[in-house]
């Protein structure tokens, strides 16, 4: 709903908020692709995922939730666990390939922020960009480190629980899992739980700190 109101409120900050979080989701996914390529896997790149164009990375039901109730997602990049160099720890490797760049983009666009936003003033147009990249990539990367299946951080969890002991809880995260997700989507987003509520607040706080080593 907020974007929804940012969009008739201001048209322009609307199109830099959504052109952030393509080139944000697009770099996610790119080196979720370029990780697998490393460690032996052709998979993503033969099906045009080792790219950063949107149109090859953009679910059009995740984009529309995002416009919709703020929660939106990419198509995942499929790779071969059997063909990577590392078979039990690979799949995590290739994991938070995608919340590193999250990581990297969030540093880098707040320390930006710091050097420039002095400078050009907290109206400009590219300052204002520069503070939805690094909100938007760090709320992105605390996202995806939530161990639940499809996110990012499941891959980490399900490394631990990679013995055949464990082939219950596995199955149980990996079938589950993203209908856990999702109903907890709905109910942050309609209800107003504020469930996911310590994203914004961490990730607020994650850039306030590197936009005072920028000099900010």
């Amino acid at each position: 709903m907020i974007l929804l109101q940012l969009l008739f409120q201001d048209p322009l900050l609307f199109l830099v908020f959504i052109t952030v979080f393509l080139f944000s989701l697009s770099f996610h996914e790119f080196c979720h692709a370029l990780m697998a390529s490393w460690l032996g896997d052709s998979t993503a790149r033969l099906a045009n995922r080792l790219t950063l164009n949107p149109l090859a990375h953009v679910d059009p039901l995740g984009f529309l939730a995002l416009v919709t109730v703020g929660f939106g997602w990419g198509r995942p990049v499929p790779f071969n666990p059997r063909n990577l160099r590392y078979q039990v720890w690979g799949p995590t490797l290739v994991a938070l390939a995608g919340p590193s760049s999250n990581l990297f983009l969030g540093i880098l666009a707040s320390l930006c922020f710091g050097w420039f936003g002095a400078m050009l003033g907290s109206t400009n147009l590219l300052i204002v960009a520069l503070g939805y990249v690094a909100q938007l990539n760090f709320i992105l990367l605390l996202f995806n480190l939530i161990p639940i299946p499809p996110l990012d951080g499941s891959k980490v969890l399900l490394s631990l629980l990679a013995s055949p002991s464990y082939r219950q809880a596995r199955l149980f995260l990996e079938l589950r899992g993203p209908f856990l997700l999702l109903a907890l989507i709905i109910l942050d987003s309609f209800f107003g739980l504020n469930i996911f509520g310590w994203l914004g607040t961490f990730a607020n706080s994650l850039m306030t700190f590197f936009v005072h080593l920028g000099g900010g």
